[in-house]
């Protein structure tokens, strides 16, 4: 499932096409129907917001301590400055639909199958 939503991909079948924009998904997969909105409520995407947000900014700080530890000792401060916070700007809206997909990886290896998981013509059972 973590592949799939790697590969923004329908985390319980694999099916493409369950993103509208870069920012939206559909309701529903095309391909299973699994239903993308399994909140009991608008709080529901919170965990993907944390974790997208945590993982940006890793990857931000990974990647400022490789250019200190690369540039040693004659380190440019200033470049690694402004990598830092241009990286730690842009990361979360790059990284923004796989931490949707694997929020819902997540949330589909522990609850399964509920009421209204499924919709549509791609009704698994």
């Amino acid at each position: 499932m973590l592949l799939r939503a790697f590969t923004l991909r329908c985390p319980r079948c694999g099916g493409r096409g369950v993103w509208r924009t870069w920012f939206k998904m559909k309701h529903a997969c095309p391909v299973c129907g699994l239903v993308l909105e399994r909140g009991e409520s608008e709080d529901y995407w919170l965990g993907a917001y944390m974790f997208n947000l945590v993982a940006a900014e890793l990857v931000s700080v990974a990647i400022a301590v490789l250019l200190i530890i690369a540039s040693w000792p004659d380190v440019s401060w200033n470049v690694v400055w402004a990598v830092s916070i241009t990286l730690a700007v842009i990361m979360p809206f790059l990284f923004f639909p796989f931490a949707r997909d694997l929020w819902l990886a997540f949330d589909l290896m522990f609850r399964r199958h509920e009421e209204g998981d499924v919709h549509g013509p791609g009704r698994h059972g």
